[in-house]
């Protein structure tokens, strides 16, 4: 037991020996008294008409109102709102988009059957070339149907949707208090983190378009989202409200 101990040691030393050689390149404290405009825009909807549920037949809609800066955290909530659901989509496309670096999150997660928290990235070249093509890197997703569970994905042409280049990860009480969920993006390879451990690296040889569009800025999003095809078509409407909340979001390169 005491092997495994320092075996443990060992590994997150390292990994914070890696992040400390890096240089933070940006980032969102969530410091002021509102959403930070120059990072972000709000989306808001439901998708329609070009993309009516996101694409995915999700369930809410989403306001300028969901959210909240307090205490140096983004709250974003999601609640039932008579025969229909409300939440926060946020998204960094034409305000920064990035290429490679460790992309981490420290967060606290919505919980209850039919949430889908998630932090993710998009390929900017999405209105030219549309998705998948221009990728998706899934850095955290939960959805409440499976608990205990944490989803770290990648979307190609080549592979997506129920196809994708995915893990699952049981992680116990995960839901309790905040956790750190990274993606250490190189011209090589992908690979994903929960506190510090490894816990799956999507590294192709092939890098062709169809299989890596991961050699181009990426924009960031964050969003809770209701029920879809990933989030679960049944929904306990019990469990809302329901708050999914960033302490920060940073890039190191």
């Amino acid at each position: 037991m005491k092997k495994i101990f320092v075996l443990v040691a060992i590994v997150l030393g390292l990994y914070r020996l890696q992040a400390q050689e890096r240089k933070l390149v940006w980032a969102d404290e969530f410091d002021g008294n509102e959403l930070n405009q120059d990072h972000w825009s709000l989306i808001v909807g439901d998708g329609c008409p070009q993309l009516c549920g996101w694409g995915n037949d999700e369930l809410q809609v989403y306001t300028d109102q969901n959210h909240r800066i307090e205490n140096g955290m983004l709250y974003i909530k999601a609640e039932r709102e008579g025969e229909y659901y409300t939440s926060t989509r946020i998204n960094t496309k034409g305000k920064k988009a990035l290429q490679y670096g460790r992309f981490e999150v420290r967060a606290k997660l919505a919980v209850g059957k039919g949430v889908w928290p998630a932090f993710w990235l998009l390929g900017t070249n999405i209105d030219q070339v549309g998705w998948p093509l221009c990728g998706e890197i899934d850095v955290l997703e939960y959805v409440g149907r499976s608990p205990q569970e944490i989803f770290t994905s990648l979307h190609t042409k080549a592979g997506h949707g129920d196809y994708a280049s995915t893990k699952t990860t049981r992680i116990e009480n995960i839901e309790e208090g905040f956790h750190t969920y990274t993606a250490d993006w190189t011209k090589d390879q992908i690979t994903f983190y929960v506190d510090g451990q490894k816990v799956y690296t999507f590294a192709p040889k092939d890098k062709s378009q169809e299989v890596w569009p991961f050699n181009q800025p990426f924009y960031l999003l964050v969003n809770l989202a209701v029920g879809g095809d990933f989030g679960g078509k049944e929904v306990d409407h019990t469990v809302f409200p329901q708050e999914f909340v960033i302490d920060y979001i940073r890039v190191y390169q």
